[in-house]
């Protein structure tokens, strides 16, 4: 069968005479706009649960590191079956859900801390990242068919400029309100086990996440109950699948698209690129500097501060040049930044590292936006199958670090990150040369 999209806009993706905002709906906007700075301070707040679970639960690194497993683990289970919902039910009921979701897993990090056991925070960060995915998948396409469709990517890296406000919030919040700035020497350790105290000490560190992340539920679940009762735009719906013979057709008639799979692709890599880079970025600057921990930390919300300039000036960028060129061009400066970081570790690489995260704040949502132009009634879906592709950061930093333990060195696992940058570079600069910012009804 044939669903219909809408026709071509005249209007370039940098159009600067037209509106970025919808008309008579801001209060509306400005509501939605709030899930994306609370899914960016629960994705950096995971950065700081590595850290305090390995201590608190005495882990092994890679144990610690099953914290942002379980997050996008949630992310691949969810966003697929979020789109479906969607397709069926609209937008508010996606996003409510995701609220909802969210808010029980933060909740679930009470009980968990009492019994003291690292599975059931797991369980926890696995339902905090079905609620993120599902957000995400909601949020995203929505903003971008929430206006002139000429200003989609424009208005969605306004959106997501308040992704890294509240990825600095939450380093922010972590810092000062998970972690106790308590490291015991082996001495000291050695001498509260023979006092019997240790494992006391333990379990406070374990209970220290409890206030941040129960606020933080009861903070999400008002929000929903907020939204619940907004009145939403009439948005062009999917006719919905009837069954999963159905929606597997649908499935594979969108892969077919050349545009979204591209999409899906650059996706994986960009988020993969994206993670890899934050989480060695403290072992870098250990290996190859003599910062404490506490300093490469502050190097690392300044990479926050850079991917959030990057989000301002880029998004402002976007009404004069186009944003496909853009993310292209971005991609092979970030190869550059990497390649002074690989060939000389140190201050000068970690500076580099730090530059990546300005060039890579446009990414994301132009690489979404891109995937998602001229899908129509298929956005949802089409959405979903995009934000699972965020499953590249729960794959790429773990093949980084087999790299850096094969040559003793984070600045060789770092080529990996510049692979990944030249794929999204290759989709991008193929989006521009193609028009796929305007690409042809999708045919089922």
């Amino acid at each position: 069968m044939q669903i219909s999209a809408p026709k071509p806009s005249a209007s370039t993706t940098h159009d600067v005479s037209a509106p970025i905002f919808p008309q008579g709906q801001m209060l509306l906007f400005c509501i939605i706009t709030m899930l994306f700075f609370i899914w960016g301070m629960s994705n950096n707040l995971t950065d700081i649960l590595v850290q305090q679970f390995k201590k608190s639960f005495l882990l092994t690194p890679l144990e610690a590191q099953l914290v942002q497993t379980a997050v996008f683990f949630g992310y691949f289970c969810m966003a697929l079956p979020a789109g479906v919902l969607m397709s069926r039910r609209g937008y508010k009921t996606g996003i409510v859900t995701g609220l909802c979701l969210f808010g029980t897993g933060t909740l679930m990090f009470w009980p968990a801390a009492i019994i003291a056991k690292y599975w059931l925070m797991l369980t926890a960060l696995f339902f905090v990242g079905c609620g993120s995915a599902t957000l995400e998948t909601a949020a995203n396409p929505f903003i971008t068919q929430f206006g002139p469709e000429s200003t989609a990517e424009r208005r969605l890296n306004f959106a997501q400029v308040f992704n890294p406000l509240g990825t600095i919030v939450g380093v922010v919040v972590g810092t000062f309100f998970i972690f106790s700035g308590v490291e015991l020497s082996a001495a000291r350790v050695v001498e509260m086990k023979a006092a019997g105290t240790y494992v006391a000490y333990l379990h406070s560190e374990i209970m220290r996440v409890v206030p941040t992340y129960v606020t933080l539920g009861c903070v999400v679940l008002l929000l929903a109950l907020v939204i619940s009762r907004q009145r939403f735009p009439q948005i062009e719906e999917d006719t919905g699948a009837t069954s999963v013979a159905e929606l597997r057709e649908k499935i594979r008639s969108l892969l077919r698209i050349a545009s979204l799979r591209s999409a899906i692709g650059a996706q994986f890599c960009y988020c993969g690129a994206q993670i890899a880079t934050w989480s060695a970025f403290i072992p870098y600057v250990k290996q190859y500097t003599a910062a404490t921990e506490r300093t490469a930390a502050l190097y690392l919300t300044g990479n926050l501060v850079a991917f959030l300039l990057g989000r301002l000036i880029s998004t402002s960028l976007m009404r004069w040049f186009s944003a496909a060129r853009m993310v292209g061009t971005y991609s092979i400066v970030n190869i550059l930044l990497l390649g002074i970081a690989i060939l000389r570790p140190g201050v000068t690489g970690a500076v580099s590292l730090v530059l990546t995260s300005f060039f890579m704040s446009i990414m994301f949502p132009t690489i979404f936006a891109l995937g998602v132009r001229k899908l129509g009634a298929e956005t949802k879906l089409g959405g979903s199958l995009i934000v699972m592709a965020v499953v590249g950061g729960a794959i790429v930093p773990p093949m980084l670090g087999l790299i850096a333990k094969h040559f003793a060195s984070y600045a060789a696992g770092y080529c990996l990150v510049v692979v990944c940058y030249a794929v999204v570079s290759a989709f991008a600069f193929r989006a521009h040369r193609r028009n796929l910012a305007i690409a042809a009804p999708v045919v089922l």
